[in-house]
């Protein structure tokens, strides 16, 4: 693991030269991940710095899906889809022979409808059953985005929008999902979505800018991790939390605080109406769990009762409108800031549009959902963690300085973190390789390992099971995750190597290779038994030390 220095300020982090590396035609023995470290004198670099940025909304197929080889190694992506887990089903059990489609771009007409399949209630589509690529239909200059606060429910029609290839957005919600999965089958993605056939729809990795930067004359090495899921099943909300305090918060007012309310499954385990999805019995979309059947306000083992899953607003400001519940008990539920304080190590969590938020005029794409800490008690208005919470302008000033702290996470404005349906892709990857580029270009570059990955799948297929029921992915697991795999990249300055890291990981897995590289206590059960971070650094060439 990382090894504490004491210093007057707090602490830092150490990461030695690697004893032994995984290279390409090669298999060398490597030491273990914490095994004590001997060669800082070998022209190992002192990693002082950790950064995570936090993207929105895609599984790994669906962005990293062609990425191809790195280091000699093969990322698994879409060449390595079963025929299986490609073809999509009904809500039947049958297999689709075309993608029906609602985004106003990708219909038929104006597409050419070549492909039928009545049985299914697709009478034309230009979409065969399987994973299709999104620029041969909307590229990423196309006018196809919203004016920012603009509702868009299937897409603007190219021509009438903003540049920048935007899709409509997709169903990402906690029952959904994992009926999408079909336990590891991964083939009711289409069934179970409101977007239908673009869950289908990947994007040519090869195009997009960081692949483009990364590929680039002076970049920094970096390790592609293909088996990085989601922490948690559904959204963003919920995923957040699992980045930061690795469990989903509970309603302690059972409701009666800010209205949020249980969901009421049928028998598939689904909670809503779709195109191609007719429920089975009564059904209820709400932000909560379904209740427990022996009256139990939650129990995490059937992931029922009161905790709140899908999108609630925070208590404190600044919040939009819709349900809330009550503010997390720091004492009671600890989050990894919570951690790090306690510890006198310095951190901060940097948001996109956060100071015009705080101030009381947010941007209209300011995601209120997208600000873990500030549904806990700590860091409220007037509450000594609230200085913690800090504007993305101030990550890139710090940078620049070489004033970042030991910990620092990064949250894009809605514009510029690739969503769909409100944000460019391309433009998102942009502000992507933006942030990446102000770590490399300051003082602090070689002292610094960032993590790049996104927050979860955004609806999107993905042909990689997750670890848990029915799946062959090993990686720990229980009744609220992991869920699709989402990319994921991890690189640095002092990275001597790029690589493919094969280790089953998901979003709790930052948290715990935090908490044991400074020695700090887990903050669940979740992040007590994930896998670290520590392969993915000795690909690199760098290994935690004691």
């Amino acid at each position: 693991m990382f090894r504490l220095i004491p210093r007057a300020h707090g602490r830092h982090l150490v990461l030695g030269a690697a004893t032994a590396l995984v290279l390409a035609g090669a298999s060398l023995p490597i030491a273990s991940a914490f095994g004590t470290d001997g060669h800082h004198g070998g022209g190992g670099a002192k990693i002082t710095n950790l950064v995570v940025i936090y993207q929105e909304n895609h599984s790994f197929d669906n962005l990293f899906g062609s990425w191809g080889p790195v280091g000699g190694q093969q990322v698994d992506g879409l060449a390595g889809a079963t025929a299986q887990h490609r073809t999509q089903v009904a809500q039947d059990g049958t297999a689709y022979g075309c993608l029906r489609q609602v985004d106003v771009n990708l219909t038929a007409p104006p597409l050419d409808g070549w492909c039928h399949d009545p049985a299914h209630g697709v009478p034309q589509s230009a979409f065969a059953n399987g994973p299709w690529t999104i620029d041969d239909v909307i590229g990423p200059t196309d006018t196809t985005c919203p004016a920012p606060g603009q509702s868009a429910p299937n897409g603007v029609l190219k021509g009438s929008g903003l540049p920048g290839g935007c899709t409509r957005d997709l169903v990402h919600r906690f029952y959904q999902e994992q009926y999408q999965l079909n336990g590891g089958r991964q083939n009711r993605y289409v069934t179970g979505s409101d977007a239908v056939g673009l869950t289908m729809g990947t994007y040519a990795t090869t195009s997009l800018p960081i692949w483009t930067y990364l590929h680039s004359r002076g970049a920094p090495n970096y390790v592609v991790a293909d088996r990085f899921f989601q922490g948690a099943f559904g959204g963003s909300f919920l995923n957040h939390q699992y980045l930061i305090a690795a469990r989903a918060p509970v309603d302690t007012s059972g409701g009666t605080f800010g209205g949020a309310a249980n969901s009421v499954v049928d028998a598939n385990g689904m909670p809503n109406t779709y195109p191609l999805y007719t429920p089975v019995g009564p059904v209820k979309d709400s932000q909560l769990t379904q209740s427990c059947r022996d009256g139990s306000t939650a129990d995490f083992a059937k992931a029922c009762g009161n905790y709140a899953v899908n999108t609630v607003q925070p208590a404190s400001p600044p919040f939009g409108s819709g349900a809330k519940i009550p503010l997390v008990d720091n004492a009671t539920y600890p989050n990894i800031g919570d951690r790090l304080s306690a510890a006198n190590v310095s951190w901060a969590w940097y948001s996109g549009g956060w100071d015009d938020a705080e101030a009381g005029h947010p941007g209209p794409l300011f995601q209120y959902h997208h600000q873990p800490f500030n549904y806990f008690a700590a860091y409220a208005p007037g509450q000594p963690g609230r200085a913690h919470l800090q504007d993305e302008t101030k990550f890139v000033a710090a940078a620049k300085k070489g004033r970042l702290p030991t910990v620092s996470f990064v949250k894009p404005y809605g514009a510029e973190n690739e969503h769909p349906g409100y944000a460019s892709e391309p433009d998102g990857s942009d502000h992507l390789v933006d942030l990446i580029k102000a770590v490399q270009r300051g003082p602090q570059a070689k002292h610094t390992v960032i993590v790049v990955t996104y927050d979860e799948f955004g609806g999107q297929w993905d042909h990689v099971s997750p670890p848990g029921p029915g799946s062959s992915t090993p990686g720990t697991h229980d009744s609220f995750g992991p869920g699709t795999r989402i990319p994921a990249l991890v690189l640095g300055a002092a990275f001597r190597h790029s690589g493919v890291d094969h280790t089953s990981y998901d979003t709790t897995s930052i948290m715990a290779s935090i908490e044991r590289a400074l020695g700090l206590q887990p903050v669940s059960s979740r992040d007590a038994q994930v896998a670290d971070l520590a392969p993915a650094l000795r690909i690199g060439g760098v290994r935690f030390s004691r």
